[in-house]
């Protein structure tokens, strides 16, 4: 099930985000923006290697609380959180879905 989804810019600022009814933010307010900032950041460094390991196709991340990914599609930055025993299969089919709905962002 997912839990939270923003569309960040590629400066870090949140452009739109929402949490699924009845979850709280695991991250205060101040923590999530400054997570932002950061995926935008890693954004750059990543793109450093484009030319050489080519593009990223997306970022899974696995914690004990929760799953994240970010997604890169050409102008902003897509970061969703997952409950963390999802199948793994239903975590990559929410994926695709992701990158074919946000391609053109």
């Amino acid at each position: 099930m997912m839990r939270f989804a923003a569309i960040i810019d590629l400066k870090g600022n949140i452009s739109e985000a929402i949490m699924k009814e009845g979850k709280t933010s695991l991250k205060s307010q101040k923590e999530e923006e400054h997570f932002c900032k950061q995926v935008a950041t890693r954004r750059k460094i990543r793109q450093h290697f484009d030319k050489s390991l080519g593009p990223v196709n997306y970022v899974h991340i696995e914690r004990q609380k929760i799953t994240q990914i970010v997604i890169y599609p050409k102008r902003k930055t897509v970061y969703v959180t997952m409950e963390p025993d999802m199948d793994i299969k239903r975590k990559l089919e929410i994926v695709e879905l992701i990158k074919k709905k946000t391609a053109k962002l």
